[in-house]
């Protein structure tokens, strides 16, 4: 073992580094009480305080929204409306429906008629090149499995021929909110008017013949999933009451909430709503239009005759993002206001004599700045938090992106 070192003094090298760690000592305490020193005049006349990024912020907290489908959020539709803006050529593959004619009217949805052969439209001859075999397609390859080339429906039945309503992106938002939304349909009869582009598309006059559709996420235990997300059968039935006869519900085809498409099978719109699709070779069947006459006759209908029911209801889901910032006032903080009403005279002194001593603010606003003190977002209380030295205060802000 080393001996200890002797100084030209008589000192030890151990007696320096006593008074060393004695000096450090001293000065590690008077830097604290600066420090906490500084920190009191700080927060009695501070006016930003920075977020600890692990204990005062919380991210990435989703909750799911619901809300009305239509334009201003409105859960329900009762008037449909074709634009005069479309052109002709694409008529020929869908039709865009609107909420009304003005110049606030919205597209809310669109609707088509797809056959897996092409019938049902014209092609100048040419049966590959139909609209009716790209409609098809289209939704075939977006929405089936692959290898898949028809769709089958929750009876066991496939069907080359298919009715396809599509709601506008900006109305579903995230998702349509499956279970939440009925659709009513009139019956369609073709024997009182004339042919019109070999539809025999009309709403009866007087008809009360109406079928009213939903889906069966409520009634299954297990989602089905196809190759675009979830997908439930389309059954007779009604938001109220749910599906009619759950024992042997009637099946007319398949939504896909996360797409906002409802796939609807022409042979059991034939067989329920009369709506004898053509489906003749090289035929400008105008099929869509069909499908557009029954939901708009549907709608007409329980708006003249004070049946509600029958309006096209939906509503849309969307997972909102939101930031959590805790703002956490301690008591001897923010018990100042820089507002030039809290003093008076040339001395700046409080205007109310009770704050001497025991100075009180109210915390109305909470103001969220950047780095380099810039203004980003503005918190309302929704009433005024009375603060003081005998008080503290924790606001949770949450901020939706």
């Amino acid at each position: 073992m080393a001996s200890p070192f002797i100084s030209d003094t008589g000192e030890t090298n151990n007696d320096l580094v006593s008074e060393v760690e004695l000096r450090a000592q001293e000065l590690a305490r008077q830097i604290i009480a600066q420090r906490d020193l500084n920190a009191e005049l700080a927060a009695n006349g501070r006016i930003f305080t920075s977020f600890n990024t692990l204990q005062d912020i919380v991210t990435n907290q989703k909750t799911l929204v619901t809300s009305g489908l239509f334009s201003g959020n409105a859960a329900t539709m009762s008037a449909a409306y074709t634009g005069s803006i479309q052109s002709a050529t694409s008529k020929g593959y869908y039709y865009d429906v609107w909420n009304g004619t003005g110049d606030t009217a919205e597209s809310q949805f669109s609707v088509t008629y797809g056959h897996r052969k092409g019938s049902g439209s014209s092609a100048a001859g040419t049966l590959n090149d139909s609209p009716t075999r790209a409609i098809y397609s289209q939704y075939r390859l977006l929405l089936l499995n692959p290898g898949d080339t028809t769709f089958t429906f929750g009876d066991g039945v496939s069907s080359d021929s298919i009715y396809v309503l599509n709601f506008n992106r900006a109305r579903i938002k995230d998702k349509l909110d499956p279970g939440n939304w009925q659709l009513s349909l009139a019956a369609l009869s073709g024997s009182f008017v004339a042919n019109h582009n070999h539809t025999g598309s009309a709403v009866k006059p007087l008809n009360t013949n109406f079928i009213t559709l939903i889906d069966d996420s409520g009634q299954t235990q297990q989602t089905n999933l196809s190759a675009v997300g979830r997908a439930y059968n389309i059954v007779s039935g009604s938001i109220l009451n749910g599906i009619y006869n759950t024992a042997a519900p009637k099946y007319y085809g398949l939504v896909y909430p996360d797409m906002g498409i409802l796939v609807l099978n022409d042979l059991a719109l034939n067989a329920s709503a009369s709506f004898n699709t053509v489906s003749g070779s090289n035929i400008a069947g105008d099929n869509a239009w069909k499908l557009f006459t029954s939901i708009s006759g549907a709608m007409s209908y329980g708006k003249s005759n004070a049946f509600p029911e029958l309006a096209f209801a939906a509503r849309n889901e969307e997972a909102v993002v939101s930031t959590h910032f805790f703002v956490r006032i301690k008591n001897g903080e923010y018990n100042f206001s820089n507002n030039p009403s809290y003093v008076t005279g040339s001395l700046g002194d409080l205007a109310q004599a009770t704050f001497i001593r025991d100075s009180k603010t109210y915390i109305t606003t909470i103001g969220m700045y950047n780095n380099s003190q810039e203004l980003l977002a503005v918190a309302k209380l929704s009433k005024p938090i009375l603060k003081s030295f005998q008080s503290e205060a924790l606001i949770k802000v949450k901020l939706d992106f």
